[in-house]
């Protein structure tokens, strides 16, 4: 397992986290990611993708430790990045836009105006059928990924800066603020709310059987702005095709009426743009241990 955290220093930590009776943290690598501080990451059973203030997205290949290309596509912040297993990744960014990439060509095969002003945050359905998204148009838009067009949108009071999913699909959530507010998926009707002292930053949906212990920390010495777990497991590849062969029926038919849902249309003419400049700069560069690095600049100085 790799703990991988981005920062605000531009640079891409990895750290090796061992599962014992006492779990350690083995630094593993640093690499200088981009040109601006890193702003989102994102992995699947063998990428790990960064997105950054410097508009681009830089993948990384982690079985083999060396980085594997950027993606050319956003003008703005890269806001947010999420896989699809192994088949397909979701972009968002500042301008807008939210882009689908094909991971086994790395090719931009969409590319969707979906707010007016920046998307904040995506969420892919576990069925893969279904995103939703949020921005600051005070917007949350459900998008039909089957026929790239937006299905239904939902004025908000506030600007969202988190969407997510439950994992069962039946349930998503947003967040405001210092407030979360937890929607159905058949009746898109808020059914609770969670109010904290303080702003969230982050949200993940968990089953907790016990009460939560801190397995393990490591100081970075930087400013932490986004972080993700590579897991290199063979039953990972299969992640969300299990949650959607483990969705109910009466799930997958709510699912099709929002895929036939046509309240909202939009003329996409971005297609052949999006294939026009999406552009994949090829690289090999090893990412680099911090022990060997150190042994480098003692090597000069002498």
């Amino acid at each position: 397992m790799e703990l991988v955290a981005g920062c605000y220093e531009q640079v891409l930590f990895g750290f090796a986290a061992r599962p014992a009776e006492s779990w350690t943290v083995v630094p593993d690598f640093t690499h200088h990611a981009h040109s601006a501080s890193l702003s989102a990451v994102a992995v699947n059973n063998r990428y790990v993708v960064t997105g950054s203030r410097d508009e681009t997205i830089q993948i990384y290949d982690m079985k083999k430790k060396i980085e594997h290309g950027a993606l050319l596509q956003h003008n703005g912040t890269i806001t947010c990045l999420e896989f699809y297993g192994t088949s397909h990744l979701l972009s968002g960014a500042e301008d807008g836009l939210i882009c689908i990439w094909n991971t086994k060509r790395w090719e931009c095969l969409k590319s969707i105006k979906a707010h007016k002003g920046h998307v904040t945050s995506l969420s892919i359905h576990p069925s893969g059928k279904l995103a939703l998204s949020v921005g600051t148009d005070k917007t949350l838009r459900t998008w039909n990924l089957v026929e790239g067009r937006s299905a239904f949108i939902k004025n908000l009071k506030q600007n969202a800066h988190i969407v997510k999913w439950s994992p069962d699909g039946e349930k998503y959530v947003t967040v405001i603020t210092n407030k979360v507010d937890i929607y159905k998926l058949d009746t898109a009707s808020i059914i609770g709310t969670i109010t904290t002292e303080k702003r969230i930053s982050s949200l993940r949906f968990i089953t907790i059987k016990g009460v939560p212990s801190l397995l393990c920390e490591v100081n970075t010495k930087a400013r932490l702005t986004c972080l993700a777990v590579w897991l290199d497991q063979a039953s990972e590849v299969k992640q969300n095709s299990d949650k959607a062969a483990t969705s109910s029926q009466a799930n997958e038919d709510e699912i099709s009426s929002i895929l036939r849902k046509t309240k909202v249309c939009w003329t996409d003419k971005s297609d052949k743009m999006a294939k026009r400049k999406r552009k994949i700069t090829p690289k090999k560069q090893k990412l680099e241990a911090p022990l060997q690095k150190k042994k480098k600049k003692q090597n000069s100085s002498a």
